[in-house]
């Protein structure tokens, strides 16, 4: 068609749309925008992922909204996540699916590394009614990155730094025909900063892709990771070098997962999928000997955990029309494992099958958004509950150029989540097993709103939550003459605050993100308090009252970069050992990184950690790694 007969030359101008629309999968298991998915969800796609460039999930969490991370040290350390006032076992971890974390929440984000992740999402609030036991307050997943291109893709590089730091890693990627794949693996070594501070981590996977019909897409991921971490233990507070650091201590894991996967299409609105998996994680705590400073609380240890997680799963959705969608499923789980200290015998059998469905409702009227969902659950520990979730978005003005869509939300939920399998199952050593612990519990409400601005260039949201945690777990002493007990749903606090974001997209290229985050937590019931840091009417121990965040990210094609500020306030902690050390001081840490591609196939990278060069503890007693860097260089072979 001649869209100009008169034959002049037309010179249209074309440009780019800025506006910030980003589509979720965790809030409600099947694609959805963000704003009317009812939740508070942050996302890390595989670009932003290379510029900053991570050791492991930990360094890249905790530029998050909402993200409290607690390292126990440095490189591989233990690191536990705290989001909105909730116990470090409250969240559900997932990679490709597949639960990672111990029964009943335990997980350390210190050794896993996100090399060929696609996509990281970090979900706030309690999301149990489509994920089960342990997302109380949030779920965390990473998708690895399928292979696009159909000529193959070799990508490989090397890095290293300062603290005899150094990094290799290589992948292999495409598409053709009815396959696609991405195989990859990593190795990372440092010696740390101070005695026994070193870590070392082995990584391999694959994710392989088969469209068996155009209907039927079957796929296989599997992962596999070996680390060994210096435990030099708690012995610097806040600067004051009261111990020697422990010289022999260490910890290692050996972690295997894997799953395969049918999504059917079809029929005419309807989609299946099917999934089975398992997962195997093995760590071990060796304290061979007592250093000398340390005779008061250095013990020798033989600590071990060997759990497996093998399961199935059932997931099925219905779009009715184009405003309405039924997801709904069905879950199987057997968790098995062994957890004590060889010294200590008896080591600790854990044994649960566990079964669940499931079913959520979304509709899209208009303005209106509405998702609710309920799961049932059998677990052989506590048995069977119900687990409701409803939430309501509801745009109030579409708005102009300038206050472009005024949203508000709320949502109700419950989380739970099982006990370890050192409360439920635990014997000797004065401790009585109770396989019949309830579950603890949250109820959750939250209430938000989100504003755009400029066309939506940029968005001001605010959510304000409200945490109940019930039937949390301790240990009852039940003769006090020789401390035999059990453990018992015997304790109660509860968390409320706020969290406040800004986001903008000023031009394609450039992104930030800059968050505020209050939480008010206080212990309710806690009969049994051995400290008076947990007496009923404290704060829960290393949770801030104010921390935030910001992110700024700028990718082109040939260059790019990134800037990363974590800002966390006093927290109360304590040292465990007698020193009335009773908080940890508050800290500010700058990260940043570049890039800059000298050929289409040659990249030059940077990345800067603590660039202030801030000593501070993340955890009481854990001094961080001062400033540090890495540089390398990455090449691409084939591909497009």
């Amino acid at each position: 068609m001649d869209v100009n007969p008169g034959g002049e030359l037309l010179t249209i101008q074309l440009r780019l749309a800025t506006q910030i629309e980003t589509v979720v999968i965790s809030s409600t298991l099947s694609p959805l925008p963000e704003e009317e998915s009812g939740s508070n969800v942050s996302t890390l796609s595989h670009a932003q992922l290379t510029v900053i460039n991570p050791v492991a999930a930990n360094d890249a969490l905790r530029l998050l909204p909402g993200a409290v991370m607690n390292v126990q040290g440095q490189r591989g350390a233990l690191s536990s996540l705290f989001v909105r006032g909730g116990d470090s076992r409250y969240n559900k971890v997932m990679v490709d699916g597949v639960p990672v974390s111990d029964p009943g929440g335990t997980f350390d984000f210190g050794v896993v590394p996100l090399q060929e992740v696609g996509r990281l999402e970090f979900l706030r609030g309690a999301q149990s009614t489509l994920y089960g036991s342990d997302a109380m307050t949030s779920v965390v997943q990473t998708w690895t990155r399928e292979g696009s291109t159909p000529t193959p893709e070799l990508v490989f590089g090397a890095e290293g730094g300062n603290f005899n730091t150094a990094q290799g890693y290589i992948a292999v990627s495409g598409a053709r025909g009815r396959y696609d794949y991405n195989l990859f693996g990593r190795q990372f070594n440092t010696t740390g900063q101070g005695s026994n501070s070193g870590y070392s981590n082995s990584s391999q996977g694959g994710n392989v892709g088969v469209q068996l019909t155009p209907q039927a897409l079957f796929r296989v991921r599997a992962q596999h990771s070996n680390s060994r971490t210096g435990v030099a233990g708690e012995w610097n507070f806040n600067g004051a070098s009261i111990f020697p650091p422990d010289s022999d201590q260490w910890a290692r894991q050996n972690n295997l997962l894997a799953s395969a996967e049918l999504t059917l299409t079809g029929p005419t609105r309807w989609q299946h999928r099917f999934r089975g998996f398992e997962y195997h994680h093995k760590r071990v705590n060796v304290d061979s000997f007592v250093d000398p400073g340390r005779e008061f609380f250095d013990f020798p240890t033989d600590a071990i955990a060997d759990i497996n997680r093998a399961g199935f799963d059932y997931q099925g959705s219905y779009v009715e029309r184009g405003w309405a969608q039924t997801t709904f499923g069905y879950q199987f789980e057997d968790e098995n494992g062994f957890v004590g200290d060889l010294g200590f015998p008896p080591i600790t059998h854990g044994l649960r099958r566990n079964q669940a469905v499931y079913g959520q409702q979304t509709l899209a009227l208009g303005r209106l958004s509405v998702i609710a969902g309920a799961r049932f659950v059998h677990n052989t520990t506590f048995g069977n509950t119900g687990v409701p979730r409803v939430a309501v978005a509801w745009q109030l003005l579409r708005g102009g150029e300038l206050f472009s869509g005024t949203r508000v939300r709320f949502s109700y939920a419950t989380g739970i989540k099982a006990a370890r399998f050192e409360e439920a199952f635990a014997r000797g050593q004065g401790i009585i097993p109770n396989p019949n612990l309830q579950a603890e519990e949250n109820r959750a409400f939250e209430a938000g709103f989100e504003q755009n601005l400029l066309a939506g260039k940029y968005a001001f949201s605010g959510t304000y939550y409200n945490n109940l945690f019930r039937h949390q777990i301790d240990f009852a002493i039940l003769d006090p003459t020789t401390f035999t007990g059990k453990y018992e749903n015997i304790n109660k606090s509860m968390a409320h605050g706020a969290e406040l974001e800004f986001q903008g997209r000023p031009v394609s290229r450039l992104s930030f993100t800059l968050a505020y985050n209050y939480a008010s937590t206080k212990i309710l019931e806690q009969p049994f308090a051995f400290d008076p840091l947990h007496l009923p009417g404290q704060p829960l121990l290393r949770r801030p009252r104010h921390s935030g965040s910001f992110l700024l990210n700028y990718i082109a094609k040939r260059w790019g970069g990134n800037l990363g500020v974590t800002a966390v306030g006093w927290r109360a902690d304590s040292d465990f050992v007698g020193l009335n050390i009773e908080h940890a001081a508050g800290y500010a840490r700058v990260d940043f990184g570049g890039f800059f591609s000298m050929t289409s196939r040659v990249t030059a990278y940077v990345n800067v950690e603590n660039a202030l060069n801030k000593y501070y503890n993340e955890v009481v007693g854990y001094p961080a790694l001062t400033a540090n860097f890495r540089a390398g260089l990455r090449f691409r072979l084939g591909g497009e």
